[in-house]
């Protein structure tokens, strides 16, 4: 893959590019390149994919705007990026818990058109009590579990994406663990 500007991105880690798109503005392009797709995944299961193709540009737009501001002694530019997403979904929060707790209300349709309109209310059916328990969250706590659970971020990447201190990540976790036990119900074995 030839890389954008001058800039080998199989050479340089995420710091060593943006130092450089600070005099090369076209060589952000290999963050947008190698974090855009991974971005827009965490953004889509949050709020869908139409929201998440705005937001992931927004995200990309954030981070080009502050890239002065980005910590180069962090070799992944992900966790950043990350916390400029989460921020921007704040600002869509409202309307997630609002959907969540929709969907946790909302009875399946009864009427079966066919095989896939079954499996969709299946599979809405089964997720309903873990939305329900995810709406029962604060903001706060959904984002730290949501950043573990679905991207797989450690909880230094955690606090570093959101700016906040390990041990606050820890006791989040912590207390949203235990909101999730008590909300969700025991399985049979």
């Amino acid at each position: 893959m030839p890389a954008r500007s001058g800039v080998d991105a199989e050479e340089l880690d995420d710091a060593s590019i943006v130092e450089r798109s600070w005099s090369d503005v076209d060589a952000f392009a290999v963050i947008f390149d190698r974090h855009a797709v991974t971005v827009h995944r965490f953004l889509a299961r949050r709020v869908g994919g139409e929201l998440a193709d705005d937001l992931t540009g927004q995200t990309m737009l954030v981070a080009f705007d502050q890239r002065r501001r980005f910590d180069l002694t962090q070799r992944s530019a992900l966790p950043w990026l990350y916390g400029i997403a989460t921020n921007l979904l704040r600002r869509h929060r409202r309307t997630e818990v609002r959907q969540h707790r929709a969907l946790a209300r909302a009875a399946p349709d009864t009427v079966q058109e066919g095989h896939d309109e079954l499996v969709s209310n299946r599979v809405t059916a089964a997720t309903r009590p873990l939305r329900k328990a995810l709406a029962g969250l604060s903001a706060a706590e959904r984002d730290i579990v949501l950043l573990i659970a679905w991207e797989g971020l450690s909880y230094d990447e955690v606090a570093l994406a959101l700016g906040i201190p390990i041990g606050t990540v820890r006791s989040r976790m912590h207390r949203a663990r235990r909101k999730l036990r008590e909300a969700l119900p025991e399985e049979d074995h």
